[in-house]
């Protein structure tokens, strides 16, 4: 398959779906995007803009708000939330495009998402990141040595598929990584992302800045961090990447200063304003509760919830 001739179809156009869209035009391939309503015209209208050396450049790309079941593409990636992704998966089960990449954090595992779409299923995870602010696009792009697209099969494999993405994300300037246990990656994630962010969002209200900063918000992620981590252990999680397992070994007083220092920075400032908030919150709660009803599958009883705003 050549690369330049691979027909991608983007569902959902949110910030990671618009990055992504501007690095595979930009690396010239075939694509289209699918976005709904006031996100949808924007596009249609003014393009995808977004911020580059603190200038705002608009870029043109196909955009759709309707996907026919025989418009067949060679992958669609889906990059919505997790508390969106069985609806989304939905709207895809009767396409005929074969190879459906689902950048998507998952806390429980792929039976419900191999139910709607069977082995099309290609579990992902992105590696960038970032805001749209006034419909103008803010990327994020972390260090490589940090980040990088992760993708693999369910079963280990490296098909000729994973190949052809990984040729996909090279002609467009991404870092990327096959990973062959993408349950266990995606597990381990959504356990950081728990403790990470579900501090930012306690008792239906996003934390001021102030508290945000203190020893006792940074101990609160390092005490439900160490708790998942041995939790997805015990179910026979492998934690991935393996350099996590330091985590559990580390004294919570060098976690504590650590998470101090990520409360202040830019990032965590960003992931404080309403809009991202809101949304985040929606997404870490749906990952909370499957990840607790998964370890309660293997007779795992959670003492600590990210919610739980009693941890000291």
């Amino acid at each position: 398959m050549s690369v330049k001739q691979t027909r991608i179809l983007i569902f959902g156009a949110g910030v990671i779906g618009s990055i992504y869209a501007i690095k595979f035009i930009e690396a010239g391939l075939d694509v289209t995007m699918l976005a709904r309503s006031n996100r949808f015209h924007s596009l249609k209208e003014n393009g995808l803009k977004y911020k580059k050396k603190d200038k705002v450049k608009s870029i043109k790309v196909n955009v759709i708000d309707k996907l026919e079941n025989d418009d067949v593409y060679d992958y669609i990636f889906v990059t919505v939330r997790y508390d969106r992704s069985e609806s989304a998966l939905l709207a895809l089960k009767d396409n005929q495009s074969q190879n459906i990449v689902t950048m998507i954090n998952n806390s429980i595992g792929f039976s419900s998402w191999l139910d709607i779409v069977g082995d099309r299923l290609l579990p992902a995870f992105p590696g960038v990141g970032g805001q749209i602010k006034d419909g103008i696009l803010e990327a994020r792009f972390p260090p490589k040595i940090l980040v990088a697209t992760t993708f693999g099969e369910i079963s280990g494999v490296v098909t000729e598929r994973v190949e052809n993405l990984a040729q996909l994300f090279k002609t467009a300037k991404l870092p990327y990584k096959m990973n062959k246990d993408m349950k266990a990656y995606l597990i381990t994630h959504s356990v950081a992302d728990i403790a990470l962010l579900g501090v930012l969002h306690a008792d239906d209200k996003i934390i001021d800045a102030q508290t945000a900063r203190t020893r006792k918000t940074a101990h609160k992620i390092t005490v439900i961090l160490k708790a998942y981590l041995r939790a997805i252990q015990k179910a026979g999680v492998a934690i991935d990447p393996p350099n996590l397992k330091m985590v559990i070994k580390l004294p919570n007083l060098i976690l504590d200063l650590f998470f101090m220092l990520w409360l202040r920075t830019k990032m965590v400032k960003d992931m404080m304003l309403p809009d991202y908030a809101i949304n985040a919150n929606n997404e870490i709660v749906q990952l909370n509760n499957d990840l607790l009803k998964f370890l309660s599958q293997n007779d795992i009883d959670m003492g600590v919830h990210a919610s739980d705003s009693r941890i000291e």
